[in-house]
């Protein structure tokens, strides 16, 4: 196996003393796990961010053998991840989709709106203008892994917005974090008591 594609970083795990084993989300080839030598170290410490968009050089000797990786940073979400607000956000993105999606099957439809929603959160002026993007991700991702209907963007103002993330958190754990290691809901329950937080 022999990849080069644009893609989003969506998690890096620490393995041994230097290296991490990292997903990344490309359109072409879904979202790909792989062994990133050195990817504690100095160098690359600030390109295996999770939200980072990056160009990645995947290769493996077998389809059994985790592929080792060399990626070169293309768009930074480092600067954003210190503002607690932002870090939750893309930090809960992108677990939800490290968790959530099988490996090496192409969601185009996810790639794309999940770079988008990362543009969204670092850019918008405020938290009403990426939360219902981050709603809109999370119903498509439910009806593109088949257990949701027509993907939408809600509107409303953030308290209207907020009830309808809460009416979500039941599906996404039941249907699509059932049986998974780890407390990713714990992620979102966090994002959610940020932005509750700013209407109260």
């Amino acid at each position: 196996m022999h990849i080069r594609a644009p893609a989003i970083l969506v998690a890096s795990r620490q393995h041994g003393e230097t290296a991490v084993v990292a997903r990344f989300l490309t359109e072409e080839y879904g979202l790909v796990a792989a062994y990133v030598a050195g990817g504690r170290g100095r160098q690359l410490r600030p390109v295996m961010i999770p939200g980072n968009l990056v160009e990645v050089q995947i290769s493996a000797r077998s389809e059994s053998q985790l592929p080792f990786a060399r990626p070169e940073l293309i768009a930074s979400r480092g600067p954003f991840i210190t503002e607690p607000l932002l870090a939750s956000a893309i930090g809960w993105t992108c677990a939800l989709t490290a968790t959530a999606l099988p490996e090496r099957q192409p969601y185009p439809p996810l790639h794309s709106a999940l770079g988008g929603l990362l543009d969204a959160i670092c850019q918008a002026p405020s938290a009403r203008g990426w939360t219902s993007a981050l709603i809109g991700y999370e119903v498509l991702l439910l009806r593109e892994l088949g257990y949701g209907g027509e993907a939408t963007r809600p509107e409303g103002d953030l308290p209207q917005l907020l009830v309808e993330m809460d009416a979500l958190a039941a599906p996404l754990e039941h249907y699509l974090l059932a049986d998974r290691r780890g407390d990713v809901m714990a992620a979102r329950a966090r994002l959610r008591e940020l932005l509750g937080r700013i209407i109260e």
